[in-house]
Formats: C-alpha cells, structure tokens, sequence
C-alpha cells in the first residue's frame, strides 16, 4: 500500500533531509586522497549524531555501519574499511537519517582529486538523469514516466543503467511502496499522486548493466568491473514542481 503523506509529514521529512544533505556536504569537502573509507563513516555518524539525527542504514537487514561508501566498480551498499581513497578513485556516499519517526535519504558520487574524461562524464551524466527523473515526478503522471526518464539520459549518452537495484518510497519506514526503478516504458505503473514521497536513485555504469554481490553480502559490483556512479535523492510529489527534500 502506497501511503500519502500530510505536510506535517513531509516537513519532517524535509527537516531530515536537509540534515543528511548538510552531513553530506561535509562528508565531500573531507573526501581526499589518503582518507579512509571508514573514516568517513565514523565522520558521518559523528555529524548525525550532533545534529540529533539517527542513522537509518546501521543494523537495517544486519548493515554493519552509518553510511554505504561505494568506490570505482563498485555500485550500492559498499561497506566502510581501511581502504585509503587514491587519486582518480570515485566514491558513492550513500547516507539517511531517521529523526521525529521519519526517514530521509540520499547520496553523491565524487572525485577524488582528478579523474579521467569518461569517469568524469559518467558521475555528470548519472546527476543529470537524477534531475530528469525527478523534473517527472508530477501529479497525474505514471511513475515509469520517471523510470524512464532516468533510463533515456544515461543510455543516450552510451552508459548503462544497473538493473538490480530500484528506488523506494519513503517515510515512516526507510523503505515504502512503491519501488522506483531506473529504467522501462513511459505511461506504465500508477498516476503519481500529491504527498507521495520517493527516494529517487539512478546508479549507471560505463560498461554492462550486469551486477554481482561480493562475499561480505552487502557491496554490489559491476561484473565487468567497469565504474559505476550513483545519485539519490527524497522527493515529494506536490500540486506544482517537485520538491526536493534532501537539498
């Protein structure tokens, strides 16, 4: 069931969302050769915590941490470690919150110091398919309007879209119906309703669309072992444009 929320909620939402969005700005100004994954992590739930927000993905399903940290092929749930970040790496950094009862949620794809022309073209293309997704997110359109959206940046520009993986509904849960995939025929799927919230992320690859898991059962990889790139954020559905709750 598809729950629709009231602007109580949504402003709790928002005031979630913009938490996290700030902790993720401070997360990308500390993201630097030399830095560890882990140090992010324990960085991000630092910052949650003194902005009295609690994470939503540690001991979700078993997640083992405050953040995913997702590096060069590998796409969602990337456990924090000991890696050291290098120069030319990228980094997904995966993070949500849960304040008042309410869940909000989001994520960046970065450099780390200079990257190459494909790798850069990949994160900005994979932003801008987050963008057309949401620019679909309106009252009385279907939701593969926005599937599709999503699917037609990334492949028009020769990358991939990983298949595996969907976007959700939000709220008082961290995942809602319905789910949001990244790729399919517009006009298919249910009309988009004002107070629905959804968590809205494209991950694309520069190679195949193909993923597997790794052995720790969490970090998703290409299987080709090409980069991946991943964007996310909490949008709410209104009368007028959508509302981006994670800014």
């Amino acid at each position: 069931m598809i729950r629709l929320k009231s602007d109580e909620e949504v402003e709790k939402i928002r005031r979630c969302g913009r938490i996290v969005a700030e902790v993720l700005q401070e997360l990308a100004e500390t993201v630097a050769p030399g830095i560890t994954t882990v140090e992010l992590d324990k960085l991000a739930e630092e910052l949650l915590g003194k902005k009295g927000v609690e994470p939503a993905f540690k001991g979700y399903g078993g997640y083992p941490n405050t953040s995913c940290t997702s590096v060069n092929e590998q796409i969602v749930h990337g456990i924090p470690s000991t890696y050291q970040l290098k120069e030319g790496d990228i980094i997904s950094l995966d993070l949500g919150g849960k304040l008042e009862g309410y869940y909000s949620d989001a994520a960046i794809t970065l450099p780390v110091g200079g990257i190459d022309v494909e790798t850069s073209k990949l994160v900005q293309v994979t932003q801008q398919a987050l963008m057309a997704g949401i620019n679909q997110a309106r009252v009385g359109r279907r939701l593969s309007n926005i599937s599709h959206a999503v699917q037609k940046k990334v492949e028009e520009h020769g990358f991939s879209i990983i298949r595996s993986f969907v976007g959700h509904g939000i709220g008082k849960r961290l995942q809602e119906e319905p789910q949001v995939p990244n790729f399919g025929l517009p006009g298919r799927g249910i009309k988009l309703k004002r107070g629905m919230v959804l968590a809205i992320e494209p991950m694309a690859s520069a190679g195949q669309p193909e993923a597997t898991i790794l052995s720790d059962g969490w970090t998703a990889v290409t299987k080709d072992g090409s980069r991946a790139a991943h964007f996310e954020h909490t949008v709410v559905i209104t009368n007028g444009e959508p509302d981006i709750l994670t800014r």
